[in-house]
């Protein structure tokens, strides 16, 4: 792992085209665009950020080398999604999705969130391994925009 020369910062609109091409890479290799991917990653400011949500990247250098989003949501069990995880192939197996989702879910306890919930796809084996590392436990019953999710979790800031 060379985890300690990656560097989590806040999302800046200089980072948007990375936001989005991480995100792009990685669905449409497994999926396919949905609505919802093109409205977050199209309009990161809008959609997620002015909405009180929160965008971290991963920087090794000046290279952006991971992404991840905590989306605001309107619900009376889930406070946050944590969604639009994305590590550059090149990069993956060095803990940068570890330090993003633990970043962002600190990021959601700052802002006062109890539970953090995700969307993923049992075909991505890793990504469920390290959501069950960083504390997340399957749930059911949540309808998702999605058509390719097929597992829910939650973490739990308590």
């Amino acid at each position: 792992m060379f985890t300690e020369e990656i560097q989590i910062v806040p999302f800046e609109m200089e980072y948007a085209s990375a936001f989005r091409n991480l995100n792009v890479a990685w669905i449409s290799k497994y999926f396919k665009m949905e609505r919802m991917d093109y409205l977050a990653l199209d309009n990161p400011k809008e959609y997620i950020l002015d909405k009180g949500g929160y965008i971290a990247i991963a920087l090794k250098g000046n290279t952006v080398v991971g992404v991840c989003a905590l989306i605001k949501m309107k619900d009376s069990n889930y406070d946050y999604e944590l969604a639009k995880m994305g590590v550059s192939p090149e990069e993956q197996g060095q803990g940068i999705g570890f330090l993003l989702g633990k970043h962002l879910l600190e990021k959601a306890k700052e802002f006062g969130a109890s539970t953090v919930y995700l969307e993923s796809n049992t075909k991505l084996a890793p990504a469920l391994k390290l959501y069950r590392k960083l504390g997340f436990v399957e749930i059911k019953g949540y309808v998702s925009p999605y058509e390719r999710c097929d597992i829910q979790m939650v973490y739990s800031t308590a």
